[in-house]
């Protein structure tokens, strides 16, 4: 599953009650005001009816000058409506909210994101700074060189342009520059799909170049169609193949899990995680280093993989489930597709909250308790984080940290410290303009205001453009050097 979320895929058609939506030839066509408005209506009420943290960082009048903007646009293009849809959504800042990539109808691919030219690199935001970590596509351009300007455009101000149209939870503007890094791990990269309708690229790109050792220079590459893209992409949406591996570096194991998405899987991971701890106990390895930072999220495996780890059972997230109604309005249910039509009964045996909330009860939504089961592993538990860890990576992130089972070593999180929204979803179908919007359920509030931010790993080993134009992994390095030590 696409970034590994457990969207992906899910909102196509057969979940829920039919919506036309328009069948386009070509390019993307005129909207016209009535159907903006119609379906910015329809957005705005299904948003202030059911989502739990529209108001979290925004106040109310915020999010109605928001909604009143969308709906007061001139005739745009569905591209062009598609990012105005995309900046008014970023806005409640939450990473569970946008128009996703993969749960529109097969027309929308066509005609916004398929056809348009790519740029052939692989590169990351470090900061404001655009650094190639791969050339797949034999430009000649080395890793480690810093994309300065693209057909004139400042690497930093294309950022800037782009940033207020990416998802992310609060201010985490890490996880914002992640999803506009492109590692070939995608089948839309985030960056390919917003700056081919912001900037209109190709098919050739001009770019500036500052090489690893100073060097300045312009080169002109041709742009890559979508096909070419995912030609060297590395897989990670084989939910019954999901690429997880251990292998043994020193006196470590290092576990990578680049993906949770195994809602629909056939095989066994749970058994997997098992018998992998059981041979560390086995051969008695001192430590388990746990590769997750490219890994968003989607099944909660980590807590299966924390119940051979803790001494006693401990709290998965305790912070509050909150949500906003009790049955889901007669009226939007035809626009609101789902896998599992309970949720619209979601609050029905909620408690009241306060004036905006209620609060689930029950053990199916109250927070999980991890309990040990089987041998314990009693080693050292290093994890590798990163900014794309932001769902139930994080929560699993958060735990360690919480409950002192281990190191976290690597950059900061992605996700925000003040909770996020999540657990349940509706794909909310816009009928006039062909859209859809992912509609998280379940809003989770801490007890207590922490940070507006990701978490800190114990020990900082950040990417830097030398390292990349290296080849060094410093998050690893440090890991095993914890290990030596």
């Amino acid at each position: 599953m696409r970034r590994r979320t457990l969207l992906t895929g899910m909102g196509v058609a057969g979940l829920g009650a039919a919506v036309s939506v328009p069948v386009w030839a070509g390019q993307s066509p005129r909207l016209s005001p009535a159907a903006m408005q119609s379906d910015a209506a329809l957005l705005r009420r299904a948003y202030e009816t059911l989502h739990p943290g529209l108001l979290r960082y925004q106040t109310a009048g915020q999010a109605t000058a928001r909604f009143d903007a969308l709906a007061a646009a001139q005739p745009l293009a569905t591209g062009d409506f598609y990012l105005a849809l995309a900046r008014c959504l970023s806005a409640v800042r939450c990473g569970h909210s946008y128009a996703n990539f993969y749960n529109q109808s097969d027309a929308i691919p066509a005609a916004l994101f398929d056809a348009r030219p790519r740029l052939p690199l692989h590169f990351v935001w470090l900061g404001e700074r655009m650094i190639v970590t791969a050339d797949p596509h034999g430009t000649g351009i080395a890793r480690g060189t810093e994309v300065v300007a693209i057909d004139g455009h400042p690497a930093r101000a294309i950022l800037a342009a782009l940033i207020p149209l990416t998802r992310a939870d609060g201010h985490n503007d890490g996880k914002r520059r992640q999803l506009l890094s492109v590692g070939g791990e995608d089948g839309y990269e985030t960056f390919d799909v917003l700056y081919g309708l912001r900037f209109s690229g190709g098919p050739r790109y001009t770019l500036d170049l500052r090489a690893p050792d100073g060097r300045t220079r312009r080169a002109v590459v041709e742009g890559i169609d979508l096909k070419t893209r995912r030609s060297v992409a590395t897989p990670t949406n084989d939910t019954d193949n999901p690429g997880w591996r251990v292998e043994r570096r020193g006196r470590a194991a290092v576990m990578t899990m680049p993906g949770w998405g195994l809602y629909n899987s056939k095989w066994d991971w749970r058994d997997w995680i098992d018998d992998e701890m059981d041979r560390l106990i086995a051969d008695r390895v001192p430590a388990l280093i746990v590769d997750i930072r490219a890994n968003e999220g989607g099944e909660d495996c980590g807590d299966v993989l924390l119940e051979r780890i803790v001494e006693r059972g401990v709290t998965a997230d305790p912070a509050r489930r909150l949500v906003r109604y009790r049955e889901l309005p007669a009226d939007l249910r035809p626009y609101c597709d789902t896998w599992d039509r309970s949720f619209d009964k979601l609050g029905v045996n909620a408690r009241r909250y306060d004036d905006r909330f209620l609060e689930l009860t029950g053990t199916d939504r109250d927070a999980a308790v991890i309990a040990p089961r089987g041998k314990r592993y009693d080693g050292k538990l290093i994890v590798l984080t990163g900014p794309e860890n932001s769902s139930a990576t994080f929560a699993f992130i958060q735990t360690v940290q919480r409950e002192k089972l281990g190191t976290l070593v690597g950059e900061p999180t992605g996700g925000n410290r003040r909770g996020i929204n999540g657990g349940c979803f509706y794909f909310l179908r816009l009928p006039e303009t062909g859209l859809e919007v992912d509609l998280p359920l379940i809003g989770t509030f801490p007890r207590v205001m922490p940070p507006d931010a990701g978490i800190v790993p114990d020990v900082a080993a950040p990417r830097t453009p030398r390292s990349i134009a290296e080849g060094g992994d410093p998050a690893m390095a440090a890991a095993l050097a914890l290990v030596r030590s």
